[in-house]
């Protein structure tokens, strides 16, 4: 397995071609001092109702008629979602999930993607949600894609930020190099805990995540609470999958925003937002009702680096449904 790959998964679950190297940012502050700044992130919206299911915590803010269903990616809380719930509560009923074994949250038994499929299924079954909207970031995207696969005349459709069915640079493998490849990366990552697992998070996130490097910082104490072992389950669980075939399945439209940001683009053989573009139509090939949507100065955190070039994205995708 290439090292650039190997990193990607290690790390997040973004374009692995399409990322630079993290030695390119410098060293990541992190440690006691940086420990005790006030995180970014910190200031999040009061939920009107906090519950579980299966595991999966969800908070639930306003109680607009048109139901949003918020996954964050891998290692992620809630939290990654502050001001997309700002600028919807108050129209919309928000339901903000964190997944097992992210954020300090307990990891489950078993496969954890059919896991949490299976918990927002439920989700969306118990609280009688009409035509709930899945707004999902990277493996949240491809786990908001799979369920509208399951339940086609339940969702009402699905925004993508930064999310494929097929993990990228992955998309040719045939299916026991596939079933290989994702459980050798599962081994390799248990070996990555404690202190190096917190230097991984925070290198991934000044490389990868965001732009602002005192927010991918912030971001990077958050995500280091994860469980290492969750983590590495997740991410075999996600390159084992390949949700291809299903997407002519999928009735509901279907959102892709994919984050460019052009100081990158330079190490990575000079790619421009069209080719980055026509990848991602590519790999969503077969999904009846498609758009797909830049977001330009932005890393992999799109929601993060251009939040309301993200939130004008999905007005207008909710706008035409």
């Amino acid at each position: 397995m290439k090292a650039s790959l190997l990193f990607a998964l290690l790390v997040g679950l973004a374009g692995a071609s399409l990322v630079p190297s993290a030695a390119a940012q410098g060293p990541a502050a992190h440690g006691p001092a940086a420990a005790e700044a006030p995180n970014r992130f910190a200031a999040q919206p009061t939920p009107a109702e906090r519950f579980e299911i299966k595991g999966m915590l969800v908070e639930r803010h306003g109680s607009g008629p048109r139901p949003l269903v918020l996954v964050p990616g891998l290692s992620s809380g809630g939290w990654v979602w502050g001001q997309m719930v700002r600028d919807f509560a108050p129209g919309h009923s928000v339901y903000v999930v964190t997944l097992p074994g992210f954020d300090g949250r307990p990891a489950v038994d078993g496969d954890p993607f059919d896991a949490a499929k299976g918990a927002l299924a439920e989700l969306i079954a118990s609280r009688k949600l009409s035509k709930p909207v899945l707004v999902g970031h990277s493996l949240g995207a491809t786990l908001a894609l799979a369920l509208a696969q399951d339940l086609p005349q339940q969702v009402g459709g699905v925004v993508a930020i930064d999310g494929l069915p097929v993990f990228p640079r992955t998309e040719d493998m045939p299916p026991e190099q596939r079933a290989a490849m994702a459980e050798g990366t599962r081994k390799q990552m248990l070996a990555v805990t404690g202190p190096a697992f917190v230097a991984q998070q925070h290198q991934y996130m000044r490389a990868i995540g965001m732009v602002d490097i005192g927010k991918a910082d912030d971001a990077a104490r958050l995500t280091a609470r994860s469980d290492p072992a969750a983590v590495a389950a997740w991410v075999g669980a996600v390159l084992a999958r390949d949700l291809r075939p299903g997407l002519t399945n999928v009735k509901a439209p279907v959102l892709v925003l994919v984050p460019y940001y052009a100081p990158d683009a330079v190490v990575l053989n000079n790619i421009t937002i069209a080719d980055k573009l026509a990848y991602y139509r590519e790999l969503m090939s077969g999904t009846p009702r498609l758009e797909v949507e830049a977001i330009d100065k932005a890393r992999h955190f799109a929601m993060v680096d251009q939040p309301e070039a993200v939130a004008d994205a999905v007005r207008r995708f909710l706008k035409h449904l």
